[in-house]
């Protein structure tokens, strides 16, 4: 019960910072990147690996800005950061 508190924590949390000014949202941002994939794994364990990859597509949904310019980083571009 308390993964399920959690996720609807993080998800609240989520939709907070996306509220929030484009020069604000970085710090909230990388701390809610790191703890889903955590959350995500805890999940799969506890509820099964289809509700895990339905959370993972809902992730990746969520992230996609950030996920491309993290693998465009890694890639070695220097993308574009919006003001």
């Amino acid at each position: 019960m308390t993964l399920i508190w959690l996720s609807i924590a993080w998800v609240f949390a989520s939709v907070g910072v996306a509220m929030l000014p484009m020069r604000k949202q970085y710090f909230p941002g990388v701390a809610l990147l790191l703890a889903a994939p955590v959350l995500i794994i805890m999940t799969g364990v506890q509820f099964g690996w289809v509700y895990a990859l339905l959370a993972l597509a809902a992730f990746i949904s969520m992230f996609r800005n950030p996920l491309r310019y993290i693998v465009s980083r890694l890639r070695g571009q220097k993308p574009e950061i919006p003001e």
